[in-house]
């Protein structure tokens, strides 16, 4: 029998309520997203082109490439703009789109590490059979079940949050629209939707933090037993970097997500969703692509075709 008045934007407050700092921000967020654009757009040129990097490795860094600018496109060009304009305001529609984009990718994201530590994993551990078991059909489903069972997982719990009644308040204390925030704006019982959201979480997350985690467990094990130091440092190296990133991006979502009982909105949250939603893309392109020797002679082959005399 109350009153009510149904909800039709929200307001996000964003990273901070400081004008000094909100630029010093957009500075920071512009730059991370062209060098995520830069890297992740030569990782997806560099791979087509060159017939020598037609492997299963270089197909799954394309794909990965791919989906993190679309991930990072889902959010970071809307925080940009209320970064410019103080402008916070995000309608019903857009925040939903937003959220469903946002979690979906997010989701694909993490099936997509799993599966290139998999392949790591069968091309170090497993060298003689590599071309037998990640043939390019197998590379193909792999792909295409990242991002169908992410979109079985994460479907349910989105359409369930988009039929939700909001009566007011309207404000959300972060940068992007956020799950557990519209839960607690909503003016209903949320009970089911958050238990059937951590089910989901826990499924994606420790899942497939399972499978990257003894992937690399066991190309570590390898490693140890290469005769060569100069060939376990090479390896170290490149295995220590990948896992640096893997472990930031798990650690950050982990305790964002998979915490006990605690309502979101805060600082906190902030700044670890800012971890694993730009700085890890960030680096990424560089850490698992742009660092490989094959990788940086193609870009070179590349730069000096483009520009056979400023190169040379």
């Amino acid at each position: 029998s109350m009153n009510h008045t149904t909800v039709v934007e929200f307001v996000l407050l964003g990273l901070t309520n400081s004008r000094h700092l909100e630029i010093i921000l957009f500075l920071f967020l512009m730059i991370a997203y062209f060098l995520i654009l830069l890297g992740n757009i030569a990782v997806i040129s560099i791979t087509l082109v060159n017939h020598f990097l037609q492997t299963p490795m270089y197909y799954f860094l394309r794909n990965f490439s791919l989906l993190e600018i679309t991930f990072t496109s889902t959010f970071i060009p809307r925080t940009l703009y209320s970064l410019l304009t103080e402008r916070k305001i995000i309608s019903l529609p857009g925040c939903f789109l937003q959220m469903l984009l946002f979690f979906y990718l997010g989701t694909c994201t993490f099936f997509h590490v799993a599966a290139m530590s998999f392949d790591r994993y069968v091309a170090i551990c497993h060298p003689l059979h590599y071309t037998t078991i990640m043939n390019n059909r197998f590379c193909l489903q792999l792909v295409l079940a990242c991002w169908a069972v992410s979109f079985l997982l994460m479907f349910p719990p989105t359409i369930m949050i988009v039929q939700l009644p909001f009566c007011g308040p309207n404000v959300m204390n972060h940068f992007y629209c956020d799950t557990s925030l519209l839960l607690q704006l909503s003016c209903t019982d949320t009970g089911f939707i958050e238990e059937l959201m951590l089910i989901v979480i826990i499924i994606i997350i420790p899942g497939t933090l399972t499978v990257t985690a003894v992937s690399y467990g066991r190309i570590i094990v390898t490693i140890l037993h290469i005769p060569s130091s100069t060939g376990r440092r090479k390896a170290f190296s490149t295995c220590s970097a990948h896992l640096m990133v893997v472990m930031i991006f798990y650690s950050t979502c982990i305790y964002r997500y998979i915490r006990p009982a605690q309502r979101g909105g805060q600082d906190s949250d902030k700044v670890l969703s800012f971890f694993f939603s730009v700085v890890t893309q960030m680096l990424n392109p560089y850490i698992y692509s742009l660092r490989n020797n094959k990788v940086k002679q193609a870009l070179k082959e590349s730069m000096l075709k483009a520009f056979p005399r400023s190169l040379r």
